[in-house]
């Protein structure tokens, strides 16, 4: 009995597995459907637009500002200071009184004699009309003679004084900048103090002073002899700039460095360039037509500098060379034609060939 209901249930299972193989559909089975490829990733890059255009051709380098014209203070003669006209920093212009001097001891010998000869000319009048003994007069006229004598005997001692006197009045020689003084009314100062009263620094226009290498030199005085170059000096941390042109071009070039010095001179009416400070120089040679992309699109590999240029939504690979660099643009020397879309973000995802959607730049990007 056992064993007819072991070959019952064995029969069963073949029976199943035979309608399972002839027709699946019967157990819920689903016949197997082919799947398709999956869709390639596109990359999101955000682009720029390379431009042909006018572009300078720059020279940068660091230079110093220097003041045309510098002048120390010093009296010319020994005395005390009895009036200082100036205030500490200020602006002064040519002609303007700074310190005035003590100068009577100057003044003496020309008051004596100016006081004889009244003397003389009051006692004539006197004379004639019989209102005072001609002893009066001969004195005055012999203390006149006496001090006329001395006059001519020393002429050149008294013009000297006269020009000593004109000292006691110290006037501004150029126009600039004047510094704090360092002595006060009441201070007594010589002709021989080594410290000056004060320096006056010209401050417009100025000098900027730079080195330019010296494979640079030939294109340089090529420019100066058109009237082209100009410079422009940025300071450092600030946006303000100035203005000028090259002004000389040293005779030599440092052998060891290969630098030549250049200055330029900048009006500098505002006073935006101080005399000591370190600013930065472009120095303008020309105008080129350039094709100009983002720094933020250049890219270097084994093979050197190269930019993923979009076409159709696919990228690739341009091999580029870079003429220069204009502060956040690189100038190419060849490589684009200008008017190619290449990417400026999303390069670390991007090989030759992968596709891309465009995005629209970040703000502030």
């Amino acid at each position: 009995m056992r064993a007819l209901l072991i070959g019952v249930v064995v029969l069963g299972v073949a029976a199943t597995a035979a309608a399972w193989k002839w027709n699946p559909a019967l157990f819920g089975a689903q016949p197997a459907v082919a799947q398709a490829p999956p869709a390639p990733r596109l990359i999101p890059v955000e682009v720029a637009k390379a431009v042909k255009k006018d572009t300078p051709v720059l020279i940068e380098a660091l230079g110093t500002v220097t003041p045309i014209a510098s002048v120390a203070i010093k009296p010319r003669i020994d005395s005390e200071i009895t009036g200082v006209h100036f205030a500490d920093g200020a602006r002064v212009k040519q002609g303007d009184v700074l310190l005035t001097l003590d100068g009577r001891s100057l003044e003496a010998p020309k008051a004596q004699l100016e006081g004889a000869e009244r003397d003389m000319r009051r006692y004539t009048e006197l004379v004639a009309k019989n209102a005072t003994p001609v002893t009066n007069l001969d004195n005055a006229k012999t203390q006149a003679a006496v001090f006329a004598a001395a006059q001519m005997a020393d002429e050149a001692i008294l013009k000297n004084l006269q020009v000593q006197l004109s000292y006691a009045t110290i006037k501004a020689p150029i126009s600039g900048r004047i510094s704090a003084a360092s002595v006060k009314v009441g201070n007594f100062v010589r002709s021989a103090d080594l410290t000056p009263i004060a320096t006056i620094i010209q401050t417009a226009p100025v000098y900027v002073t730079f080195p330019t290498p010296q494979i640079a030199l030939p294109t340089l005085r090529d420019a100066m002899a058109e009237g082209l170059p100009t410079v422009e000096a940025i300071i450092p941390g600030d946006s303000k700039r100035a203005l000028g042109r090259v002004a000389m071009v040293d005779n030599t070039v440092d052998s060891a460095t290969g630098m030549v010095s250049v200055r330029a001179t900048m009006p500098n009416e505002n006073e935006v360039l101080w005399p000591g400070t370190l600013v930065n120089v472009q120095l303008n040679l020309r105008q080129e037509q350039a094709v100009i992309v983002p720094a933020a699109a250049m890219q270097t590999g084994q093979r050197g500098s190269y930019v993923f240029v979009i076409k159709d939504g696919v990228a690739a690979v341009v091999p580029v060379k870079i003429a220069r660099t204009l502060g956040k643009e690189t100038v190419l020397e060849s490589g684009l034609e200008g008017g190619e879309q290449v990417v400026v973000d999303g390069h670390l995802q991007l090989v030759d060939g992968s596709k891309v959607v465009i995005r629209t730049a970040k703000a502030g990007s």
